[in-house]
């Protein structure tokens, strides 16, 4: 899952339950161009708070600190070709006054302006946003102004066809939680951010035709540095390789939504811990063998068939089986205990060194894997295998 989401809005910012906004006369009712000023959380969080803007790639030449909203940074640099983001989630605005294209932009780096889906190097206002923590609602319809064929929804839809029947989206009313809609089904292509607020139009959230292919709520993991959840935390709604700038060790989590998996090692290595949504107040209520989480990933919504291919030898060689469904002792089933590569075809899967679903956990996306290294194990001993259903 990518932690930056691109919007591209005609207008400006949709107001917000709670926000503080002073707004422009529109010649139109159904929307007002405005400026927004997102809450920014606790005083803590805007402490922590940064991004550093560059005027050459690879964070070279000119650059910028800023800890806070900025209407225009034109007197701070010419032009934007890499971001740093060592706290905080930001929205940066192509134009000043928070206007022309946004980019959702979370904690980590960016070498050049397309790391966060850039149409060009020019970033003229930003803003911080705080996590949402709330529930989730929103209500779609086929027709602007909100008539016509209509659905309410508090989850994540993959595949909107499948569930309105319609491959459009003319118009819609957020009224709990910040959402992404995707161009094509399954969260792929162009992404436009949505926070609480009516949208009559299609063009209110930045889309010049009404086709969405899917669509997801914006989740939340909380990391504390001390058990109970206290001390220092870092909230997180998107993937993060490396999280040693945000806090020294993990002893308790809360997952407000959504399901994920936490890495003791940066860039996704070492051991892998599978969360959903609850509260862990220490480190052995996930099964870890330490205080160490140094990264994270946000598992996508699935809703679909499961199915994957396992093999006794590397690159699919030797015996072999097809399972669609969960497996708590694979030596009965498979009669061996190695899997030395397999093919996930369809679903997300979680690989358990014993039966029963204990031990080291190995969390499987849909592709190939040709030696069991590249899911992360020194072994290809595996005990359990199971499909990963709650990811609401």
């Amino acid at each position: 899952m990518e932690h930056i989401r691109r919007i591209a809005m005609k207008s400006g910012m949709l107001h917000s339950g709670g926000e503080e906004m002073s707004c422009s006369a529109a010649k139109d009712d159904h929307l007002r161009a405005c400026e927004t000023r997102f809450p920014s959380g606790s005083h803590r969080d805007a402490e922590r708070a940064e991004i550093i803007f560059y005027e050459g790639r690879n964070f070279q030449g000119r650059h910028w600190e800023c800890s806070s909203d900025c209407m225009d940074t034109f007197k701070h640099f010419n032009c934007c070709n890499s971001i740093r983001v060592s706290g905080g989630h930001w929205v940066a605005h192509e134009k000043p006054h928070y206007m022309g294209y946004q980019y959702i932009i979370g904690p980590g780096e960016y070498p050049d302006y397309h790391n966060w889906m850039g149409f060009n190097n020019c970033v003229r206002s930003c803003q911080m946003y705080a996590p949402y923590r709330g529930s989730y609602k929103m209500r779609i319809y086929n027709r602007p102004d909100m008539i016509g064929h209509t659905m309410e929804f508090m989850d994540d839809c993959p595949n909107l066809y499948e569930r309105f029947r319609y491959r459009d989206i003319f118009s819609c009313n957020i009224m709990e939680g910040f959402w992404i809609f995707y161009e094509h089904p399954n969260y792929r292509g162009r992404q436009y951010f949505l926070r609480p607020g009516e949208y009559r139009a299609c063009g209110d959230w930045g889309c010049q035709n009404p086709m969405v292919g899917s669509f997801r709520r914006m989740r939340t993991v909380i990391f504390y540095e001390e058990k109970n959840f206290q001390g220092r935390h870092y909230e997180c709604s998107s993937d993060c390789s490396e999280m040693q700038n945000h806090f020294s060790r993990c002893n308790s989590i809360k997952v407000d939504s959504g399901c994920w998996v936490a890495y003791e090692k940066p860039n996704y290595g070492g051991y892998q811990y599978m969360l959903n949504k609850g509260e862990y107040p220490d480190y052995q209520r996930w099964a870890g063998f330490n205080d160490c989480i140094r990264s994270c990933r946000m598992v996508p919504t699935y809703n679909g068939n499961y199915k994957m291919k396992i093999f006794e030898r590397c690159d699919f060689g030797g015996q072999n089986m097809e399972l669609s469904d969960d497996c708590p002792d694979l030596n009965e089933l498979f009669h061996t205990r190695d899997i030395s590569s397999v093919n996930v075809m369809e679903g997300y899967w979680i690989l358990h060194e014993h039966p029963h679903y204990r031990g080291r956990q190995f969390f499987l996306r849909p592709g190939e894997y040709r030696r069991h290294s590249e899911w992360g194990s020194n072994s290809p001993t595996i005990g359990s295998l199971r499909r990963i259903t709650e990811l609401n």
